[in-house]
């Protein structure tokens, strides 16, 4: 790829975030709290991979804390490292949120609490609002 394709693809996955995070905190007012929490993470995810796409490099995997320690760019990486705890706390918003085996006897609608959704779309929030100025021109 070159370097517009990847600034253009870097832009898809952002917007997407973008929307994923309207889209948690529009389950959060639906008390949809365990669907909130994931797309809260799949936000994270995304805007992490926009930033990996903008810096040319093909991101891989959907842990949000391994793609700021494993971003290959040492420089750039500076910019993302102080959101690996945002990164870790969603990243265990990832599986179960969804599936019933991810839970001891319980389903995610019945596990999840307004206070985890609302962490977990602050984090997301927090990451964005770190890789917004670096992202967009």
């Amino acid at each position: 790829m070159n370097s517009e394709h990847y600034r253009n693809e870097a832009d898809r996955w952002y917007r997407q975030g973008v929307a994923d995070l309207e889209a948690a905190r529009g389950s959060l007012q639906l008390k949809k709290y365990e669907w909130a929490s994931f797309q809260a993470q799949q936000a994270g995810e995304k805007f992490l991979k926009a930033y990996w796409l903008y810096h040319g490099h093909d991101p891989w995997g959907h842990s949000i804390a391994k793609l700021i320690m494993d971003f290959p760019d040492t420089a750039a990486k500076r910019s993302i490292e102080n959101l690996s705890d945002a990164g870790k706390y969603l990243d265990k918003m990832y599986i179960p949120t969804r599936y019933p085996n991810g839970l001891p006897d319980m389903i995610p609608a019945e596990v999840y609490t307004c206070e985890e959704a609302s962490k977990a779309i602050e984090q997301a929030q927090k990451i964005l609002d770190a890789l917004r100025p670096l992202l967009e021109p």
